[in-house]
């Protein structure tokens, strides 16, 4: 639940951020007429995200048992980890240049095709947070009970609009470069263990070599308790972890941490609800 959680407090703020980003570069431009062009683009790219979401959920529990739901499963752990980890290093990369790039963005699909031109921008934009979001969740989703992955998602897209409202209507000053990488760091943690996870039924397929458990804390804190299936879905704990499990969590962990904490080149993104009177993309106000 508290991965679903981390995972839609982020997308929903990233995607709350592209859409007050456009519609304040239509009212910096002028052109608040197009402004249904955006909420346009914005619903289809939902409504292809959230079909795209749930058409999968059901293909992979129409084979529930079977190998092939195995391999799916597995096959989407591994991929959820990779897009997970590439999109939060893109994100702190991009963060301190999204205003501006979209601002930019905007003006010239406004100069070349008009509003069709801006709905295409939206969706697009907000398609692609949508998407990932919809890969990491059915990650998720598959290592949890449906009802904490609901709920988890329910409560993050809550508190990301109510964090997107104070900080693009009331004012709210927020270091959004900070936030991201906190958010990051925490998600990274979900990534290692959906990457256990993956490996653990590529192990149980036999297309990775088994290997015995290296201990057993079954009867200590099992898997299927609460407090096991939380710290299963949000650190990938497992009772019974094989050598290559342990082996890879704790690769994946020093690789990247270490990456991630290292590079102090990065900027961080101004406070969301500040502006550099200097910076006329950054000053743009939804």
């Amino acid at each position: 639940m508290f991965a679903e959680f981390l995972i839609f407090l982020r997308e929903g703020l990233e995607g709350s951020m592209i859409v007050a980003i456009l519609l304040a570069a239509l009212r910096q431009l002028g052109e608040t007429r197009h402004a249904r062009a955006v909420w346009l683009g914005v619903a289809a790219a939902l409504a292809v995200a959230v079909g795209g979401g749930v058409a999968a959920y059901l293909v992979l529990h129409a084979y529930d048992g079977t190998r092939l739901q195995t391999a799916l499963e597995g096959g989407t752990y591994f991929v959820a980890a990779a897009v997970l980890t590439y999109m939060t290093f893109w994100m702190r990369r991009e963060s301190a240049q999204l205003r501006g790039s979209l601002t930019h963005r905007a003006r010239r699909a406004l100069e070349q095709r008009g509003g069709m031109a801006l709905a295409a921008l939206a969706f697009v934009t907000v398609a692609r947070e949508g998407l990932e979001t919809v890969v990491f969740s059915l990650a998720i989703a598959l290592a949890a009970p449906a009802w904490q992955a609901v709920l988890g998602a329910a409560i993050g897209l809550v508190a990301a609009l109510a964090l997107s409202r104070g900080v693009y209507g009331l004012g709210l000053r927020v270091n959004l470069g900070r936030f991201f990488a906190v958010m990051g760091t925490l998600l990274m943690l979900s990534a290692a263990g959906l990457l256990a996870d993956g490996i653990e039924d590529y192990q149980a397929l036999g297309w990775l070599p088994p290997g015995g458990a290296l201990w057993d804390t079954s009867a200590l804190l099992p898997e299927g308790g609460f407090a096991g299936d939380l710290l299963h879905t949000f650190l990938g704990y497992a009772a019974r972890p094989s050598l290559l499990q342990v082996g890879a969590y704790a690769v994946y962990l020093g690789v990247v941490l270490a990456l991630w904490l290292g590079r102090r080149d990065v900027r961080s993104a101004p406070a969301a609800g500040s502006a550099r009177p200097t910076d006329k993309a950054r000053a743009v106000r939804p």
